[in-house]
């Protein structure tokens, strides 16, 4: 994560990217946000089914925990729960602190803020009038949380499948946002390398929780 942090930081790489989404004739984006078969597809109806997912998952360890199959995957249900909460809310924090804009807010793409490494400074006289949200990237963090679901199965092949349909969700949802300019690629892989690392921290500590629980119970 930290090397592809600082490739982008010092390189145009973003905006060699972006630049095949936009139209400059027509100071467009390749899709319109506005478009809703598309909204729909790539946008409301992911944030809705992860919804759905957490508030399964919340049922289950709440009402049928005793069940077997419930009892057998409970750590993997608790960190996928605790990932589908726990990522979004950080890379929400950090979006709300980096003051980095988007790409349809900058002067590239027709907006009045030049483009700015995350590291770097705004002009003085170029400064936005408000902070700007939008690195790392939000809407496909909520994919990026599904890697969790490696900690479910005990196989690896569907460990694989499960790393395989994250990614792909992920990257389909981080996409779609650089499609309409809401963010560049940068934007998309830090939320994936971010996402992963909370993930094992947080399966780290939900093994040791566990394993602590067990050792008292036993004494």
């Amino acid at each position: 994560m930290l090397l592809v942090f600082g490739l982008f930081e010092l390189t145009n790489i973003d905006i060699a990217i972006q630049n095949y989404f936009y139209n400059n004739a027509q100071e467009a984006w390749l899709w319109s946000k506005q478009e809703p078969v598309l909204k729909l597809f790539f946008y409301d109806a992911p944030k809705t089914a992860l919804t759905f997912f957490a508030l399964g998952i919340i049922i289950s360890l709440l009402f049928f925990r005793k069940r077997d199959l419930i009892s057998r995957y409970k750590n993997g249900l608790v960190i996928v729960l605790l990932s589908l909460i726990i990522v979004p809310s950080v890379v929400g924090l950090l979006k709300a602190t980096t003051n980095s804009a988007c790409p349809v807010a900058l002067d590239n793409y027709g907006g009045e803020i030049p483009y700015v490494k995350v590291l770097a400074s705004y002009p003085p006289n170029k400064t936005p009038s408000k902070i700007q949200k939008c690195f790392p990237a939000g809407h496909a963090s909520g994919g990026f949380a599904l890697l969790s679901l490696f900690f479910i199965f005990t196989t690896t092949k569907n460990k694989k499948i499960a790393m395989v349909f994250a990614t792909s969700l992920g990257g389909l949802m981080g996409s779609y946002k650089m499609i309409i300019g809401d963010h560049f690629i940068s934007h998309t892989l830090i939320t994936m390398g971010l996402a992963w690392l909370l993930i094992c921290t947080i399966a780290a500590l939900v093994q040791k929780f566990t394993a602590l629980s067990i050792i008292n119970s036993n004494n």
